[in-house]
């Protein structure tokens, strides 16, 4: 990003090269697109983010019911038994046969995982079904929802800002090598007659 400062050094310069004011002109425009464009890219798609998930927490709370379960009997414990979609910190849950009543009316049993340390038969614990009394993973949360969103804009910022870098060191690279390239020729040209008597060197 030097070369933007090189745009007012190199103004009205006779050693100027067109390819050093092309080179400051890129860094200039890839400066204004990552400070500009890339953060508008990160809102734009965490707005979207948002609203998406934010349907979909409403959508996840309208098609799952809140029931209370009763514990059956424990069943054998696994020490790596955890909820995927519980809280940070939450302890180790334990495995049960409980039976409960879905929002229907239907009757159901069969195995859960409960947040209780030690379980006994007849404890009761809260747990998420669909309209059918199947279990079902508790629905997401708006708080949750909100951060992921802000993590998708924020990593498409930092993507495209990424990329926008990524293509100017690409253009730079060829700007480079077509230099070089055009000073070898040169080079070639002038270079047989150096040295030699008589050559006017």
């Amino acid at each position: 990003m030097r070369a933007i400062g090189g745009l007012w050094r190199w103004r009205g310069n006779p050693l100027c090269r067109t390819s050093d004011l092309a080179e400051a002109w890129l860094a200039l425009t890839a400066l204004l697109l990552i400070v500009f464009v890339a953060p508008l890219a990160g809102v734009l798609v965490g707005g979207a983010a948002q609203s998406a998930l934010q349907r979909s927490v409403r959508e996840q709370h309208e098609a799952r019911h809140r029931v209370t379960a009763t514990v059956v009997r424990a069943l054998e414990r696994s020490p790596l038994t955890v909820d995927p979609e519980g809280a940070p910190g939450e302890e180790l849950r334990s495995r049960v046969l409980a039976d409960w009543t879905g929002p229907d009316g239907s009757r159901h049993e069969g195995p859960v995982l409960v947040g209780i340390d030690r379980p006994a038969s007849g404890d009761r614990f809260a747990m998420w079904t669909d309209a059918r009394g199947r279990e079902v993973a508790r629905p997401l949360d708006s708080a949750t929802a909100a951060t992921h969103a802000v993590l998708a804009g924020a990593g498409t910022a930092v993507a495209a800002a990424a990329l926008v870098e990524a293509a100017r060191r690409i253009v730079v690279w060829r700007m480079v090598r077509r230099r070089y390239a055009r000073l070898e020729r040169e080079w070639e040209r002038a270079g047989p007659d150096w040295g030699r008597t008589g050559a006017g060197s």
